[in-house]
């Protein structure tokens, strides 16, 4: 089963990434996942479900501990072909 968490993380600051967002951030990029785009507004990742419950738990941890007051995510079932 392949899944796509998209997520945010708060709270938000336009002048520079906050240390919350930068934790999450990391989490994703050295995560074993087929595809990562990272935004100001939202993140969103994809790849298989083990990979991709193992990176939601190490970006809740890893951003509120470093700060964040709010984590809200949605996590999808990729359909078979779908990109």
């Amino acid at each position: 089963m392949r899944l796509r968490v998209e997520f945010t993380t708060e709270p938000f600051d336009l002048d520079e990434a906050p240390p919350h967002a930068v934790a999450a951030r990391e989490v994703l990029q050295t995560a074993a996942l087929d595809a990562v785009d990272v935004g100001p507004f939202g993140n969103t990742a994809e790849g298989g479900a083990d990979q991709v419950l193992t990176a939601v738990d190490a970006l809740l941890r890893q951003s509120l501990a470093a700060g964040a007051t709010r984590v809200s995510l949605q996590v999808n079932v990729v359909a078979e072909g779908e990109k």
